[in-house]
């Protein structure tokens, strides 16, 4: 009850965080969707490419966050940018690695299906490679976003927003109440990102190859 009444008490203060928290993590989202879904479909077209590529963004995974991070502040400063900027690195590789696998996992007769009516690669793509791999995609990009909303309360800890500062100032201060008003909204948002977007992921897989959320 203490934490919900200083919750309650400071919820002007936690909604301005929550907000630049999905910004942050939204954003990082956003921009890994833009690069990764494109080069998962050019990787099943560049075999030779596939292993080094997704052998580098494996190995950008294994960096420690906040290692990644305190790289990024030489170029990008302190502040959001950089907390962006190494999300977005992070973010690479699941959706990256799901896009190809989908489609690499088409069964190789539908395809030559679609040649043998005319289709062109593009419309084999759009019409049958892509309705296909969505699950994957989906889940990858399900998965993502709830790792990112984790990680972007190290956000604070390069001078970024977003609920990590609520965490930081209460370690600072050894003020449990202050940890945990951020701490209980980032565990909520990524609950609740992890619940929107499995119903999504349902909604939009074609309906021979839905799943119960």
């Amino acid at each position: 009850m203490k934490i919900l009444t200083y919750m309650l008490n400071n919820l002007d203060r936690i909604a301005i965080r929550t907000i630049e928290h999905l910004s942050i993590a939204t954003t990082a989202l956003l921009l890994a969707l833009l690069v990764a879904i494109p080069l998962g479909i050019i990787l099943t077209r560049q075999e030779k490419l596939a292993q080094p590529v997704l052998g580098t963004a494996n190995i950008i995974m294994t960096i420690p966050s906040l290692a990644l991070l305190a790289f990024m502040l030489p170029v990008l400063g302190i502040g959001n940018k950089p907390a962006i900027a190494a999300l977005f690195l992070y973010a690479l590789m699941p959706i990256m690695r799901n896009t190809y696998t989908g489609i690499k996992r088409v069964p190789p007769s539908l395809i030559e299906a679609g040649r043998g009516m005319g289709m062109t690669d593009f419309q084999l793509l759009y019409s049958i490679e892509l309705p296909i791999a969505l699950t994957f995609i989906l889940a990858g990009v399900r998965t993502t976003y709830v790792i990112l909303i984790g990680w972007a309360t190290l956000a604070a800890f390069i001078g970024g927003g977003g609920l990590g500062q609520l965490i930081w100032a209460g370690l600072t201060n050894i003020n449990y109440n202050l940890i945990l008003s951020g701490a209980i909204p980032a565990a909520l948002l990524a609950l609740s990102a992890d619940f929107v977007l499995g119903h999504l992921e349902n909604w939009l897989t074609p309906r021979g190859l839905r799943k119960r959320v």
